[in-house]
């Protein structure tokens, strides 16, 4: 299927992945963990594959694995800031600073 999108914890790289079904690179999302937290750290969707909605299936994914592995999510990303603003039912994993 042309249009087939799968998303992937490369964990060696510390990043998820998205791979057409040729298994090209469209997109990632790098990350950092801490204890307890994920922090998104930059978002990039390679220029071909812009428009497909790739980052928004990287972040669902990652944020899906976020919530099943019970970690809070530091958004450091302006997409991933952007993202869970308008996807709400991920609100409850953001990481709150202290005040």
């Amino acid at each position: 299927m042309k249009n087939e999108i799968s998303v992937v914890d490369a964990k060696e790289r510390n990043r998820y992945e998205a791979v057409d079904s040729d298994g090209n690179l469209m997109g990632f999302v790098d990350y950092k963990l801490h204890p307890g937290v994920i922090t998104f750290l930059h978002a990039e969707t390679l220029p071909a594959f812009r428009g497909r909605g790739v980052a928004g299936r990287i972040a669902t994914k990652s944020l899906d694995d976020a919530r099943a592995l019970g970690l809070r999510v530091k958004p450091a990303c302006p997409f991933y800031q952007d993202y869970l603003a308008e996807h709400t039912e991920y609100a409850d994993l953001v990481k709150r600073e202290a005040p």
